[in-house]
């Protein structure tokens, strides 16, 4: 190829899927078959008609919410109320059901449909999605009470999973004081993990008598309980009887899915539950899209959801294109709760188009174009980030396909626009993708342009 054939030369335009391509750098998989629920757990079609009752006045306000452009106010509710032939107090309670389970978002004070609003019909896992979100959030349907310390309420959040555990595998009802007694235990137990050895002067005694007082007496538990089990009632996950609580099928094959979320996670060769996010992410690099989203519910699950989207995000700053890539995947996951803090990482340069392009999906945009949110910058400097990924982890053919992801329509294009965003990993994958293009003036050329970048040429 001559110079002035390499100047006419064109890129296949292509939609850039950066994730995609960074995950096929690392190209030995591992693939798991669906685990089944267990026997006597009705069809996805029930569980979803169930979900959907559920949700039924969610899923109205939600759909006159959207319609009115509604905000949410007092005034609104009256005339949902109205309109609707519902009580004030139940379109406050379906208004946060709908927001809780995705079905509204918010965007500038203003309703819009949610994504899972529009599949509500015809898509049976959107359903059981949206009632799982609701379910998770269980403890924000029911207001803990006013009089309890909020740390006591924290404890009792956290140790529910072991609650619904025992309802679970007791496949029946179960009698409260039974229920009581391993509360109290699992209180007990987080209480020890959290006890850490004192150093440095003692404490003043009013310091610690402060802290006897924040340690909720035993005395609470019951009525947190009591609580607890009114809020999982309240989102169609148990039912409560005389002294004693069941699950519905319903919460049954919700509880089943997260045990099994847990399970694949400890069962995976790294131990992705116990793990940073980073590296959880680098353990799921090898994963196929399907078995890396489990591996991501399962570690979800086991952290509360603002520490975990802390922690992906933490992991997308670092060095690693490929984790930056594969963190904003498992914050797709998280869905409408990382909204605020993937807002907030599209003001910083390195995370913008991944941001860019999570906002763009969640908001209900089709994948396939939400690369068309992007600058022309912003999708270069993507393009070498995902190179820098497929550099670092993969092989040198596949780095030379990336080429056809690039906007430009030439190599010479290319290369001028790569020279132009400052991406830190310029140089390293210039010189990467000249050493594997096959094409030896394409080659040259791309060795001139890292070395003009490198000395700060133009």
């Amino acid at each position: 190829m001559t110079s002035r054939n390499l100047r006419d030369s064109r890129l296949r335009l292509v939609r850039p899927r950066p994730t995609a391509t960074a995950r096929r750098a690392v190209t030995n998989r591992r693939t798991r078959p669906a685990p089944r629920p267990p026997e006597g757990t009705p069809p996805t079609a029930e569980l979803a008609g169930q979900a959907r009752g559920v949700l039924a006045d969610a899923v109205r306000i939600a759909r006159w919410a959207a319609a009115h452009h509604a905000e949410g106010s007092a005034a609104e509710r009256e005339r949902a109320a109205a309109d609707l032939r519902l009580t004030p107090g139940q379109v406050h309670a379906g208004w946060d059901r709908a927001r809780l389970a995705g079905l509204v978002e918010l965007h500038g004070g203003t309703a819009r449909p949610g994504w899972r609003l529009n599949a509500w019909d015809r898509d049976d896992t959107v359903v059981l999605r949206g009632w799982v979100a609701l379910f998770d959030a269980w403890s924000l349907v029911h207001p803990a009470p006013a009089d309890v310390a909020p740390a006591a309420v924290a404890e009792v959040v956290e140790a529910v999973p072991q609650v619904l555990s025992l309802l679970q595998l007791s496949a029946g009802p179960v009698l409260l004081p039974v229920l009581l007694d391993l509360l109290q235990q699992r209180v007990a137990e987080l209480r020890e993990e959290r006890c850490e050895v004192p150093y440095g002067p003692e404490p003043a005694p009013a310091d610690v008598a402060a802290a006897a007082l924040a340690e909720p007496p035993e005395a609470v538990l019951p009525a947190l309980l009591d609580w607890a089990l009114e809020g999982l009632a309240a989102v169609g996950a148990l039912t409560l009887g005389d002294g004693h609580a069941t699950l519905t099928p319903l919460g049954n094959w919700a509880v089943w899915v997260k045990l099994e979320q847990i399970c694949v996670a400890a069962q995976s060769p790294a131990g992705h539950i116990e793990q940073s996010a980073e590296e959880m992410l680098r353990g799921c690099a090898r994963l196929s899209p399907g078995p890396a989203r489990a591996e991501y519910r399962a570690w979800l699950a086991a952290r509360t959801v603002s520490s975990a989207v802390t922690e992906l995000v933490a992991a997308a700053r670092g060095e690693d294109a490929l984790l930056r890539g594969l963190a904003f995947e498992a914050l797709r996951v998280v869905g409408a709760a990382a909204e605020a803090d993937v807002r907030a990482a599209a003001g910083e340069p390195s995370l913008r188009p991944y941001a860019l392009l999570w906002l763009a999906e969640h908001e209900g945009g089709d994948p396939e174009h939400a690369a068309e949110v992007l600058t022309r910058e912003e999708a270069t400097w993507l393009w070498v980030d995902t190179a820098a990924a497929v550099a670092d982890h993969g092989e040198s053919a596949l780095l030379v396909r990336h080429l056809d992801s690039a906007v430009q329509g030439t190599v010479p294009a290319l290369l001028d626009e790569i020279r132009a965003v400052g991406h830190p990993r310029t140089v390293q994958v210039l010189v990467a993708l000249a050493a594997a293009h096959p094409d030896p003036a394409l080659a040259k050329a791309v060795r001139r342009a890292a070395f003009q970048v490198h000395t700060g040429g133009a």
